[in-house]
């Protein structure tokens, strides 16, 4: 299970094997140690004991800090994780050579290969309902479909010498995936289209938040593999940068939070806001909730019907392999639809 603790006041503590939250004296939820897969915390008024954070350390368990708009903090994890030193090697070597360039091209495939699928499993629900929508979204399909072709050519001997292309390709097949998705949001939700950091409309602050989620999920997958999350291929390089979380979260953003959030507003998923405009604290909880439950659903996966989240972290283990030299070639997780 997830502990997601928030809440001005709130303190988080350990009683018997478990670990407790409470508000002015007074239980407000209590979670197993045993059952625990990690604890998030949102936003600043939020009390730790160290007991908990030495619980968790032993067990394994991960602390993840977010802001209320979804940006990932800080993680806290136990000391020996980090200390997988040939991987780490390995990795800022495959910076230099063609595994560099084979894994920035695999996460820019895998992110528009599953773009393509979304706008795919969109289509065929609207063949018979709306033919005009069902052919818009069958040439976007075909487009994205493009674009895959036209990254699985890109080659060079360092990555930093295709980058830019690779982000061209990127950011090409988003505008085309975007303009799709915009289709599909309900009207009442005035959506003006995909806007990151200062978002102030309702969808674009939910999948802010979703990724949010998202992202400490593919940090603790890193982690757990031996790997840097700050060396990364396809993205740049910068001081307090995740660089390889963020590519690897683009083989799963579309299969993770935006279907599962493009299905929730259509569905009337109430979005709520505090006095600062901000989603308020029982919205965010319901969209934890939803991607969380979203990693336990199952995709086709080798062969197999397999949990997200086991899909995310073999795909970690198998970046690691790969700079490695124990596998010949990363293959990005596609989902299906």
């Amino acid at each position: 299970m997830d502990l997601i603790v928030e809440g001005n006041g709130v303190f988080l503590g350990k009683h018997q094997g478990r670990l407790r939250v409470s508000c002015q004296g007074k239980t407000v939820s209590e979670a197993p140690v045993i059952h625990l897969q990690q604890v998030i915390v949102v936003d600043s008024g939020v009390a730790i004991s160290s007991d908990v954070v030495r619980t968790c350390a032993e067990e394994g368990i991960p602390i993840h800090f977010l802001t209320t708009n979804g940006q990932h903090v800080a993680g806290l994890y136990a000391a020996g994780l980090n200390g997988t030193v040939l991987t780490r090697r390995a990795q800022l070597g495959a910076f230099e050579d063609e595994r560099g360039v084979a894994l920035a091209r695999a996460f820019v495939m895998g992110k528009v290969e599953n773009q393509r699928a979304l706008v795919r499993y969109m289509a065929k629900y609207r063949k018979e309902a709306e033919p005009a929508l069902f052919e818009e979204l069958t040439l976007v399909a075909a487009e994205l479909g493009d674009h895959v072709q036209e990254a699985e050519k890109i080659s060079a001997r360092q990555v930093s010498e295709v980058r830019e292309q690779l982000l061209s390709v990127e950011g090409r097949a988003a505008s085309h995936y975007w303009g799709a998705i915009k289709r599909m949001i309900p009207a009442s939700l005035a959506w003006p289209g995909r806007e990151t950091h200062g978002a102030t409309d309702a969808f674009n602050m939910l999948l802010n938040y979703g990724y949010g989620i998202l992202y400490a999920q593919v940090e603790r997958a890193l982690v757990l593999a031996g790997l840097d999350p700050y060396g990364g291929f396809l993205h740049a390089d910068r001081p307090g940068k995740p660089s390889l979380v963020l590519d690897l979260i683009e083989e799963f953003r579309q299969t993770v939070v935006d279907r599962t959030l493009i299905g929730q507003v259509n569905r009337g998923f109430a979005v709520e806001r505090d006095e600062q405009g901000r989603l308020d604290p029982s919205t965010r909880k319901r969209v934890a909730e939803r991607v969380l439950e979203r990693l336990e659903s199952t995709e086709l996966y080798e062969g197999k019907r397999q949990a997200l989240r086991f899909i995310l972290q073999c795909q970690a283990r198998h970046l690691a392999t790969f700079v490695r030299r124990e596998r010949e070639a990363y293959t990005p997780f596609v989902a299906g639809w």
